[in-house]
């Protein structure tokens, strides 16, 4: 275990050690780093991914594991934000996209793989009827969106605050600055009655409800049945319609969230770990309102985009959701999950730390704080420094953790993998004791 210093009375002391420890440790991410500045601002072109004083160059990724260009291992927990659950390098997948390789990449017209695709989505998740596929979960919000837009007629939406719903549809940490102009309002996340208010006080002017049926980026904070039901029935009566954003959850059992409650949006939207590692999105839903993409009826609402059947993704995500992730390996992933999240509660509660470890299944956040969280605002009371804390005391016992403290996990992961895991969380813990809070 490395030689932290535990003398340190205030946690940002503690930050400051762990990021010079971690500089001092990978010299050739420092210079991959200054290198990449030179073209990008930052050195970076995904913000999510970054975090002082530099982030790890990672070389290589094989199974659940990790290699950086300092020649460092990690088991891999950050799991591309729950993109990759097949791992690095699944050889099912990467013999499905050779294969596709080998016959063409972009042929310009159909193939035969997106009619195969939307009837396994049919399949699997109940709310989709029908789908179309786009290259992201932020096209495929957008998408949504607009078409209860252009369905309803109606231009206001109701947002909540401190979710994510891709990067020009942010209401939490990135802020609000580069989203697309949309007239929007703002709920609180299972607030049921405030909620209800707002969507009566909408009317007739509102054309759609979005939210995650657990956040993701915002703290994986489920949300309750009541409040699920309430929006179900109250967009019914404004005659506006309800998004469920699955582009992370779906994940979570082998129909998605949406189909493990029996829930019913009007429109769903898809992505992340479906590309197989590969860009991906989808939306889909009722079939009425999918039909009005319909291009041989007159009026139908158009959807462009030169790369939404592209026959890498489609046949990486043929394979991963017909022979990879399979409702067994879903059911199975997602119950090592939730005794994973029990452990590292249990963790906590034994060292006196105040904290708690939110989620479902294979999905998991650490909140180092006792108080109830309802929403992703709940969870901005745990300050940067202690997730960096917990972050970086993680990656330097060999595991690699999302910034915000999110775990996922990947199908290659196994008991040593979890055991691991919760001995270096255990460790963390111990180290920082006298800087972190006490239950």
């Amino acid at each position: 275990m490395p030689d932290d210093s535990r003398q340190n009375f205030d946690a940002a002391a503690a930050l400051a050690d762990a990021e010079t420890r971690l500089a001092a440790a990978n010299p050739h991410s420092a210079a991959a780093h200054e290198a990449a500045c030179k073209g990008m601002p930052g050195g970076n072109t995904r913000t999510v991914l970054f975090y002082p004083p530099f982030p790890l160059a990672l070389a290589r990724g094989e199974g659940c594991r990790l290699y950086d260009v300092d020649g460092h291992e990690y088991v891999d927990f950050q799991v591309e934000q729950t993109a990759g659950i097949y791992g690095h390098s699944e050889p099912i997948i990467l013999d499905a996209v050779r294969d596709a390789m080998s016959e063409g990449i972009t042929l310009g017209g159909p193939t035969l793989r997106e009619g195969v695709l939307a009837e396994m989505f049919q399949q699997r998740f109940p709310a989709a009827e029908k789908v179309r596929f786009t290259n992201s979960g932020t096209e495929a919000n957008l998408l949504a969106l607009s078409t209860a837009r252009a369905v309803t007629g109606r231009e206001k939406l109701l947002g909540f605050q401190g979710s994510y719903h891709g990067s020009v549809i942010s209401f939490g940490a990135y802020g609000n600055s580069m989203n697309v102009p949309f007239d929007w309002t703002y709920g609180r996340y299972n607030d049921v009655e405030a909620t209800r208010q707002q969507i009566r006080e909408l009317g007739s002017e509102l054309a759609a409800v979005i939210f995650e049926p657990m956040t993701g980026s915002g703290g994986c904070i489920p949300a309750t049945g009541e409040f699920v039901a309430m929006i179900r029935e109250e967009t019914e009566r404004a005659g506006a319609l309800m998004i469920m954003d699955e582009v992370m959850t779906s994940r979570l059992s082998p129909g998605g969230l949406h189909g493990l409650w029996g829930a019913a949006p009007d429109l769903v939207s898809f992505g992340k770990y479906l590309g197989g590692g590969l860009t991906f999105g989808a939306f889909g839903g009722r079939a009425d309102i999918m039909n009005r993409f319909d291009p041989s009826k007159p009026g139908a609402f158009a959807h462009a985009g030169t790369f939404n059947n592209n026959v890498l993704s489609l046949s990486a995500a043929i394979a991963g959701l017909g022979k990879v992730y399979t409702p067994e390996a879903a059911a199975r992933l997602n119950g090592d999950g939730e005794l994973l999240r029990g452990r590292l509660n249990d963790a906590l509660k034994s060292a006196g730390v105040a904290g708690q470890v939110t989620g479902i299944g294979s999905m998991m956040m650490v909140h180092l704080t006792d108080k109830p969280l309802t929403g992703p605002t709940d969870a901005d009371q745990v300050s940067p420094t202690l997730r960096g804390l917990i972050h970086l005391g993680l990656i330097e016992r060999g595991y690699y953790v999302a910034r915000r403290n999110m775990i996922v996990l990947s199908l290659p992961m196994g008991a040593a993998e979890m055991d691991g895991l919760v001995a270096a969380f255990k460790d963390v813990l111990a180290t920082y004791k006298n800087v972190l809070p006490e239950a």
